[in-house]
């Protein structure tokens, strides 16, 4: 053993972070385990390493006994004496017994102490960079594909992409370029393993966040997202400035802002919306681009009725039920919907247009 094994444990520590303390409890931890494994050793035994002479010495320790009963572990005072005087009952004599030939066996536990906390060190790195991107966007290249999953190499790691969180208008083939929301990052034996996704409805809001400087700089704020992902999604946003149009600054100078976004998520169809606090108000954007004539609040249900012309029934449920189903996640209402007619006749719209105070800020933004 001599200085370069000390050398090396600097570099580690400058280069890969890894204490230099720890390093040296767990070679010291190892070369006791391989002396007792090659000597067959039961013996308690101490490994004293000296940075400054980079030399090594194994230590027995033994206790001081009157009567010895384990010649392994324990040393008789007369034998204690024999060392040094001053030793009394219940002391712990250290004598080395470093074996000639140990220094290639203390290289080769050297070398895989350092290779072991090198590799954890390094899986520590990783995880760590990578837990601090949860819930962030990052390009990746994919790199192979198999039953479970689709590979995303993100740089430093690569990351599995579930085939339940791929979108099904795209194709995925090796060596493609995507963005991928971070979902997930987990410590295991192997590594960090870390999953993405192209469905979650964080993917959308961070693609704003990136097209949108007002939305970067918490001028404008998303308020809700609700996503069928690949096919159509609604997102609410609001500005506590008045002279600040959120949707218009979504969606940009000639709607470049939003293109780009769906240009990303290769045409899925996106409804921007303005958020209230007011659900009338609310929930008639929400179903956008569907004109509402008036909304039925049930507070203590948190359910709405809502009234549509006869000809908009249709586009304000939307196909499949896609427009009402995502206007009810995107508000967390409930929705049911009824043309003017089927209102009429069931008294629904009689019973709404009754209480002016409610609906009036609607009805006022119909007529205009």
């Amino acid at each position: 053993m001599n200085s370069e094994l000390f050398d090396a444990i600097q570099y580690l520590e400058k280069e890969k972070g890894i204490n230099k303390e720890v390093l040296i409890d767990a070679l010291e931890a190892a070369l006791i385990s391989a002396y007792k494994k090659n000597f067959k050793s039961k013996t308690n035994v101490r490994v004293d390493l000296n940075e400054e002479t980079g030399s090594m010495h194994v230590l027995a320790r033994k206790k001081v006994v009157e009567v010895v009963e384990d010649p392994q572990q324990e040393m008789s005072l007369e034998e204690a004496h024999d060392i040094d005087p001053n030793y009394e009952e219940g002391d712990v004599v250290e004598i080395e017994v470093t074996p000639k030939d140990f220094g290639r066996i203390a290289a080769q536990a050297a070398k895989q102490v350092v290779t072991q906390r090198v590799r954890e060190a390094e899986r520590g790195v990783i995880f760590n960079d990578f837990i601090d991107r949860v819930e962030d966007v990052m390009t990746g290249i994919i790199q192979r594909k198999d039953h479970r999953f689709i590979y995303v190499d993100l740089g430093k790691a690569e990351s599995k992409l579930p085939l339940n969180e791929i979108m099904p208008n795209e194709t995925y083939e090796v060596h493609d370029r995507l963005k991928v929301f971070l979902t997930k990052v987990e410590s295991t034996n192997k590594g960090p393993q870390i999953f993405v996704s192209r469905t979650h409805p964080g993917l959308l809001k961070r693609l704003f966040e990136m097209e949108v400087p007002e939305i970067y700089d918490g001028i404008v704020e998303i308020k809700s997202v609700a996503r069928e992902a690949g096919d159509r999604s609604k997102l609410s946003v609001y500005a506590a400035d008045p002279e600040i149009d959120p949707v218009g600054s979504c969606v940009g100078q000639r709607g470049q802002r939003v293109q780009a976004v769906v240009n990303e998520l290769k045409g899925e169809k996106i409804d921007i919306v303005e958020w209230s606090d007011d659900p009338v108000v609310y929930i008639s954007n929400a179903l956008s681009p569907a004109k509402v004539i008036t909304v039925l609040v049930k507070e203590d249900e948190k359910a709405t009725t809502v009234v549509v012309p006869d000809y908009q029934l249709s586009l304000a449920i939307g196909k499949r039920g896609q427009n009402a189903r995502l206007a009810a996640k995107l508000t967390g209402w409930k929705i049911d919907i009824k043309s003017e007619s089927e209102a009429l006749e069931d008294g629904t719209l009689q019973a709404s247009s009754n209480d002016d105070d409610a609906y009036s800020e609607i009805e006022d933004n119909l007529t205009e």
